[in-house]
C-alpha cells in the first residue's frame, strides 16, 4: 500500500512554545513513532497528508500538550536567549539554522531550511514519517478548510473544517517566554519546520 505522509502540529512562538500532534503513515491505519493516544485526520487534502488530532504530549484535541523551542526535542523549565540551544554569546549568534552570517556565531551559516529530523520534536518522539509541518502544509490546510474560532470542551481555539467534513482543532495553548505560559485561552502560536525568511 502506498504510505502516507504524515504531520506534527507544534505550538510554540519564538523561541518560547512547541506541541506536537501527530497522523498515520499508512492506509491501514499505522502509527510510526507508537504513538497511541491520536487519531489521524485525514481532510481530503491534496498532499494526501493526514493530520493528527491533538498535539504532542496530549491525549485529546484540546489539550496543550508539551511545548517545545523551535528545533529543541526535550521540554524545560525556562525558555529564553539564555536556555536557546542553537545561541552562543547572545541572540546574534546562532550556531544552526542561520542563512546570515551577522547573525551566525563568528560568521557561521549553513544551508539549512527545515528542521532536520534530528532536531525536529515529532520526529524524535513519534519515529520517522511524523513530522511538524512545513510552511507549504500549514498554508495547504489553510487554502483548503474553512476555520473558525470556538470552543471544544470548554477550551478556546480554531477549528479548521475541510470539504470532507472532518475537522482538525488547535487549541489557544498560548506560549512560554521565561518560565511564564503567557496567553493562554486567547492566543497560540503555531510552530512551522521551515525557517524563517527573516
Amino acid at each position: 500500500m502506498k504510505a502516507r505522509r504524515l504531520l506534527l502540529m507544534a505550538i510554540a512562538v519564538m523561541l518560547s512554545v512547541g506541541v506536537v500532534s501527530c497522523a498515520k503513515d499508512d492506509e491501514n491505519g499505522n502509527d510510526s513513532g507508537g504513538n497511541t493516544t491520536a487519531e489521524w485526520v485525514d481532510l481530503g487534502l491534496p498532499s494526501g497528508l493526514w493530520w493528527a488530532s491533538c498535539n504532542l504530549g496530549a491525549t485529546k484535541p484540546e489539550e496543550y500538550g508539551d511545548y517545545y523551542a523551535w528545533g529543541e526535542t526535550v521540554t524545560k523549565n525556562t525558555y529564553n536567549e539564555s536556555t536557546y540551544m542553537y545561541f552562543m554569546g547572545d541572540i546574534d549568534y546562532l550556531t544552526k539554522y542561520c542563512n546570515n552570517g551577522d547573525y551566525g556565531y563568528n560568521g557561521y551559516t549553513d544551508i539549512l531550511t527545515v528542521l532536520q529530523a534530528m532536531d525536529d520534536a515529532a520526529t524524535t518522539k513519534l519515529g520517522s514519517g511524523v513530522r511538524m509541518p512545513t510552511k507549504a502544509d500549514w498554508e495547504e490546510l489553510i487554502a483548503n478548510t474553512t476555520s473558525d474560532w470556538t470552543t471544544r470542551n470548554g477550551v478556546y481555539g480554531r477549528m479548521f473544517t475541510a470539504s470532507n467534513g472532518k475537522s482538525l482543532f488547535l487549541p489557544a495553548a498560548g506560549d512560554r517566554w521565561d518560565d511564564e505560559l503567557c496567553s493562554a485561552g486567547s492566543a497560540g502560536g503555531y510552530w512551522s519546520s521551515s525557517l524563517g525568511t527573516d
